[in-house]
């Protein structure tokens, strides 16, 4: 791309004609900052405008164009307070409807009698007639027709941002960029895949004149978005491992059944087999780059145990970095007393900790003499010294990015690298979104874990439910209530964790102890939070989704939360799984408050099903990827265009394509892969880290 064009994509949309500071700020809310976010604004749908109707022809229900004649003076009818209606009526030579807008009384003004006009909006059945609701109207003597006549693109918008203004700003940018955008892939891969060219693709997504146009468009985007993608992955994968060499760890097979055996309880096949593909990784001299794939409660923690004490019983050093000290101290207690009988030596390291504490394990780690780390974030600082470092673990992988993986990784020579994570990933998707890590999956559970009983109710099971809830109490147990908001918000009606906490505390469950968590509070207030309820010292623990991902109570049996329908099904499933970990049988109570049949449909698969991977492969079928797969849980570039779900059959093209290029040129130095190389590396930075393309 040239220098120019590069430095008008990456320029403030204010540089577009019609949009000033306050319709800025409104674009802002889109995630919209530049004239190349804005051209990537892409329609989530179209309407097709072009096909005009006579009013006889006009069918209840559909949406339609036609055209005709203001009979008479708009109405105005006040139905209550803060609802107006206006009303004209229309007519050609075939019939009449009556038009009806609500709450738009400079329609008055606008709409001359005896005009004609193209009309374009949802047909409904009236009192007495037809009548066509907030229709989008233009005056049918035009020469050019803005918003009828035409398929019109339907882009995600914001309140006081309208279609039409998105429209208008969206075409006065594309008219900054005319036919000047520079295509980054490779002409062969262009002909190969019979893709258009670039600006043809931005054009006609925008504005098409056909269904032919828009299909052609999308399908070009599609596939440079998820070539993309697999080119970035595919590269940091050669970054991270390839032509380095790894450990060879020591092939002490008899060595490590004992340590098996030494556990307590028996692994299951799942596990066995992960740790066969986890051992071959580690004695093999190639730096291992794998992610531990497994439900809740699935046994990923045994697994790295496992991983841990072979590094140790070959001269080396462990540290396991986790997102919450909490975690991490739950960790730390569980594998002391694994190790502890082997004589391995483990530690905590936590920013908690007194400056004399952290100087003390310091010094232990770089010295060797603490074998096994436990950490936060606080192992990736600088003052972090390892004396040996042969294995680097991360447990839940969407907290951390690649990055910071790199960073601990960078404390020891090429050690190898373990990912866990309990995010379940549809099979058919793990290997796209973990393109840069070989996978393992553990998709069974131990014996004996029963599985919680999820119910989905509605408010007028309220009083029952928290019968129900005094009664698990009162027998020693603990309960989650989970809400959507921390606060109260005008926007939307859902329950929020501060309110929720204050009612429960002083009404529905006054002689119990009431607990809050949520994001908003200092980071050692929740952790205080959380150490009182795994201590018992809190019956109730209201909080938002926070928990989600967090420490270990086997004494909560309990999972309630409200407004349900407003949560994913993956995340959801991630809730459910905070209970359900003790001896004693547990439940999920989930109040959905929506009557559409999505919400319905999403809570009768999180009754009939406890597999998460199930789980998340119908969470893709209902809603679609949604922030499943946003740059938030994955540390991926967002995408802005492709569905992985439906676009599976481009996914398998660009996949082919991006291995075939880098078997061509697996440095992208060639001229023609530049410009792809740069691209790369700007959507990739934050993975690529200081391990350069270069």
């Amino acid at each position: 791309m040239n220098g120019d064009m590069k430095e008008i994509l990456k320029k403030s949309i204010k540089n577009v004609k019609g949009v000033g500071d306050a319709r800025a700020k409104l674009f802002h809310k889109l995630g919209i900052f530049s004239i190349e976010d804005l051209i990537t604004h892409f329609p989530y749908d179209y309407e097709d405008r072009s096909n005009i109707k006579k009013i006889c022809q006009l069918t209840e229900g559909e949406s339609c164009t036609f055209e005709g004649i203001i009979m008479s003076k708009v109405t105005e009818r006040k139905i209550r307070q803060g609802l107006t209606l206006y009303q004209a009526y229309i007519k050609d030579d075939t019939g009449t409807i009556i038009a009806t807008w609500y709450n738009q009384p400079y329609i008055k003004k606008v709409l001359t009698v005896g005009e004609s006009y193209i009309f374009y909006g949802k047909i409904v059945r009236g009192y007495k007639t037809l009548e066509v609701q907030n229709p989008v109207y233009e005056k049918a003597c035009k020469e050019e027709h803005k918003n009828t006549m035409k398929i019109v693109p339907v882009y995600h918008a914001t309140a006081n941002l309208t279609q039409n203004t998105i429209r208008t700003v969206m075409q006065n940018a594309l008219e900054l960029v005319d036919g000047n955008l520079e295509d980054v892939l490779p002409l062969w891969v262009r002909k190969k895949y019979c893709l258009c060219d670039i600006n043809y693709a931005f054009s006609n997504i925008h504005f098409p004149r056909n269904d032919g146009d828009i299909k052609n468009a999308r399908y070009r985007l599609v596939f440079e978005e998820l070539f993309l993608l697999q080119l970035g992955l595919l590269s940091v994968k050669t970054v991270l491992s390839d032509g380095k060499e790894g450990i060879a760890f020591a092939p002490n097979r008899k060595e490590m059944v004992d340590f098996i055996n030494s556990i307590g309880f028996t692994l299951t096949n799942a596990q066995k087999r992960v740790w066969e593909e986890i051992e071959k990784d580690m004695e093999s001299n190639r730096v291992m780059n794998r992610l531990v794939q497994g439900d809740v409660g699935s046994g990923k923690t045994i697994v790295a145990a496992l991983a841990l004490a072979k590094a140790v019983k070959s001269g080396y050093q462990g540290a396991m970095m986790v997102p919450t000290e909490i975690l991490a101290k739950q960790h730390y207690e569980s594998l002391k007393d694994i190790m502890g009988k082997h004589g391995i030596n483990v530690a905590l390291l936590v920013g908690s900790q007194t400056k004399k504490q952290r100087s003390e394990i310091l010094s232990k780690i770089e010295s060797g003499e603490v074998n096994i780390v436990i950490g936060t974030h606080a192992l990736i600082e600088e003052k972090v010294k390892f004396s040996k470092l042969g294995l680097v673990i991360t447990d839940e992988q969407h907290r951390f990015g690649v990055r910071q993986r790199a960073m601990l990784s960078n404390k020891g020579i090429n050690p190898d690298i373990l990912v866990m994570t309990a995010t379940p990933i549809p099979r058919t998707l793990a290997l796209i979104l973990y393109g840069d890590l070989d996978i393992s999956i553990i998709d069974e559970l131990p014996p004996g874990r029963k599985p919680v009983k999820t119910y989905a109710v509605d408010n007028s099971m309220r009083q029952r439910i928290n019968n129900f809830i005094k009664k698990q109490i009162l027998e020693g147990r603990q309960a989650y209530i989970i809400c959507p908001l921390v606060d109260e918000s005008d926007e939307i009606e859902a329950k929020s964790a501060l309110k929720t906490a204050e009612k429960i505390a002083k009404e529905d469950f006054k002689d119990f102890r009431v607990g809050l968590l949520h994001g908003k509070m200092p980071a050692g207030e929740k952790e205080e939070v959380m150490q009182k309820f795994l201590k018992g010292e809190i019956d109730i623990l209201v909080s938002t989704t926070v928990v989600e991902v967090g420490v270990n109570v086997p004494n909560a049996t309990l999972m309630v939360v409200e407004n349900a329908e407003r949560f994913g099904l993956a995340q959801l499933h991630q809730l459910r799984g905070r209970v359900g970990r003790g001896p004693h049988q547990s439940y999920c109570i989930l109040y959905n408050e929506s009557k559409s049949q999505i919400a319905k449909e999403r809570m009768k698969v999180m009754q009939e099903t406890t597999d998460g991977f199930v789980i998340s492969e119908k969470d893709l079928l209902i809603r679609g990827p949604g922030e499943f797969f946003g740059t938030r849980q994955h540390g991926l570039p967002d995408l802005k265009i492709a569905n992985l779900y439906r676009d599976m059959e481009i996914l398998k093209k660009a996949q082919e394509a991006a291995q075939e290029i880098l078997k061509r040129d697996r440095n992208l130095f060639m001229e023609e892969n530049l410009k792809l190389k740069e691209k790369i590396a700007e959507k990739f930075i934050e993975k690529i880290h200081d391990v350069s393309l270069n």
